[in-house]
């Protein structure tokens, strides 16, 4: 199964029929297990026990761990949280935290949540950057094996910044984005964008020079207020400035240009996960 079906999939039915938080979140889970993800928190960085009314609460984590992490008041000293607010792009943990401080009670944290499989974790920041003060988040993913497939992760990224931006305006619609107009030629950049392309590749379809692409998609991302490629197309999806019709997958076979990095393709085709948590798996969890 493809991973870009799969999420714009999810992507689709986000936007049929007004699902509720909870059911979002189940398409999420249910996207996510196609990926072989086993465990999620779409989260802000609060208690998870008594969260704020705007906060973002949904996972699937084992309960036993839920109820220590906020008992141990975790959630103010975990270190993949402290490294969320400080990165602007997603990390894996086996990279990320071995570079980071950690004191002695953090790394016990870590082999604490290991014993109940929440381990080899990949993050993705989530900010509201265009509203100060709203609540830090993150959204991990745990892997059913050793790693997050790298592959996967341009369309984790997007499916965990739709997830946390719909839930965020469904509680606190003040929250939604201001509105932004682009103009044709920043749609179709924009559209590129959302296909993977590198800049390279960019400024080839549009006529102009690699770095005069990377400017554009720079300005994008400001008019946006964002910090990613994936959080600009997101919001462009989300305001309709780009259709699912403009995101479609590149065509198969050619080759990258040497030196470029990686481009995953986009989101394109028919979803095959069934959106909704089937009976044999537990729903993901939203505490009050």
């Amino acid at each position: 199964m493809n991973q870009f079906d799969v999420v714009r999939g999810f992507l689709e039915y986000g936007e049929t029929g007004a699902p509720s938080p909870d059911r979002l979140a189940g398409g999420f889970l249910e996207a996510m297990r196609a990926l072989g993800i086993r465990h999620f928190a779409c989260c802000s960085h609060v208690d998870p026990f008594h969260p704020p009314s705007a906060a973002v609460m949904l996972h699937n984590y084992p309960g036993g761990w839920v109820r220590t992490y906020s008992e141990a008041r975790l959630y103010e000293t975990d270190p993949v949280l402290k490294f969320a607010e400080i990165s602007p792009l997603a990390f894996f943990w086996d990279i990320a935290l071995k570079s980071a401080p950690i004191t002695p009670s953090q790394k016990t944290m870590m082999a604490d949540a290991a014993g109940y499989g929440i381990t080899h974790g990949y993050t993705v920041p989530l900010r509201l950057s265009w509203m100060p003060g709203s609540l830090r988040a993150s959204c991990t993913v745990i892997p059913d094996g050793e790693h997050v497939d790298p592959p996967s992760c341009f369309a984790i990224e997007v499916a965990a910044t739709y997830l946390h931006f719909k839930v965020c305006c469904a509680r606190a619609p003040w929250l939604a984005a201001p509105p932004v107009h682009l103009t044709q030629r920043e749609r179709e950049c924009l559209a590129l964008v959302a296909q993977g392309k590198p800049d390279w590749i960019i400024g080839r379809v549009m006529g102009l020079g690699a770095s005069t692409a990377h400017f554009h998609v720079e300005r994008l991302k400001r008019r946006f207020g964002v910090v990613t490629r994936q959080q600009a197309v997101v919001q462009g999806l989300l305001s309709g400035q780009i259709s699912y019709g403009e995101v479609v997958r590149p065509a198969r076979g050619k080759p990258a240009r040497q030196g470029d990095p990686a481009a995953p393709a986009v989101i394109g085709g028919p979803y095959r996960a069934n959106p909704v948590p089937s009976a044999r798996r537990p729903p993901p969890t939203r505490l009050p």
